[in-house]
Parts: C-alpha cells; structure tokens; sequence
C-alpha cells in the first residue's frame, strides 16, 4: 500500500476528498501548501508518496529505462488505494489529481479505472502509450470529467507532443477539458489555481 498523509477539510463533508499525486523527485510535504491556495475549506486532501526513492523525493517510474514497469504496479497501487477509499466514501466523492509524472498517473486512472469519480485533473503532464490506453479504456472512461492543463514554454515536456496525444483522447471520446498557460514546469499561480478550484467545485455540484 502507498504511504500517504491526510490534511482533514476545515468543514463540511468528511466524505469528500482529493487525492494528490506529486511529481518526479518530490513527495507529499511539497504539497502541504494546496489546502490554503485551493480555499475549499470542505475537501480533505490525502497526499500520496510515489513508491520508488528517487534523489530527495520518488518516483513514480523509471524516466530513463523502460516506464512500462514502473508505470504497471504504480497504476495497480493506485487502484489498490482507490478501492480502499471506496469503503470509507463513494467514488464520485474522490478527485484525483497529478502534476508531471503525478499527471502522467492520473492519465491512467482516467482511462483505466472502473467507476466514475468526482473528477480528474492532471498539469504538466503528458500521456504514455496514448493508443495503448485508447485500445484499454474502461466502461466509464468516457464519462470521467477531466481537465488537463499544460504550459506553452515548459522546456521538459514540451507542448506540441502533448497537444498531440491529447487530441488522440479527445477523438476517442474521453471528456478532456485542456487548458494552456503561459508558463514553464510549473502551476501558473492564481490564474491556473482559479481553473482547477471551479473544476473541482464542479464535481461535486452533479
């Protein structure tokens, strides 16, 4: 099971919850800061530690080698901790977000998991073996609400092989909303933190 770190909601709904996976070399702690810039005082945040030690953070796979691994058991340890949520809250109570790699995963869970969640953000990531995961898309892969976000002058993913894959989904059928900024390998403050706050109210106004 991954490790994990829970920042209980101010008020509200104990059921309603974001999961929140890091990117490459970080961990849970360079994501204590969401809470306070997302001011959604009734959704708890459960941060989640990448499996492999990676530098001073994880990983969530090899970046330099074979991904496919990596990317496999991280996908199934992340099942493996949905359905575990899925017996203390149903599974359109969870948000399920990624930044880089952490996107990279949500991806995944976008495509492959079997129940609809509240929804699915990714940033700054991009798509492994788009026409793998088209070909493997679950039962509701269609109906998953997901919103993409990527920066025009990120220098370690660029943008125009994303704007690629992305259009891949899109003709598939997956709902994806995508968002551009003006930005590097980074959330866009304000602006972009605005963007993913009312995607997540969103979820849980259906």
């Amino acid at each position: 099971m991954l490790d994990t770190v829970c920042i209980p909601a101010e008020s509200g709904d104990p059921r309603r919850v974001i999961v929140v996976l890091h990117g490459l070399g970080d961990s849970p702690d360079g994501y204590r800061w969401m809470p306070d810039a997302m001011q959604i005082p009734w959704l708890n945040y459960l941060l989640v530690r990448a499996p492999d030690p990676y530098t001073v953070g994880f990983s969530w796979y090899d970046l330099y080698s074979d991904p496919a691994p990596g990317v496999a058991r991280s996908r199934k340890l992340l099942f493996e901790l949905l359905e575990d949520l899925e017996k203390k809250t149903e599974a359109r109570n969870i948000t399920l977000f990624g930044f880089s790699q952490g996107c990279l995963m949500a991806t995944e869970i976008a495509a492959r998991y079997p129940r609809r969640l509240a929804g699915i953000l990714g940033v700054s990531g991009y798509v492994y073996e788009p026409a793998k995961l088209i070909h493997e898309l679950s039962p509701v892969a269609r109906e998953q609400r997901i919103l993409l976000t990527h920066g025009t002058e990120d220098p370690l993913i660029p943008i125009d092989a994303v704007r690629a894959q992305i259009q891949q989904l899109k003709q598939a059928g997956l709902q994806i909303d995508w968002r551009e900024f003006i930005k590097s390998h980074t959330i866009a403050g304000d602006e972009e933190l605005e963007v993913l706050r009312n995607f997540v109210k969103a979820g849980y106004d259906d």
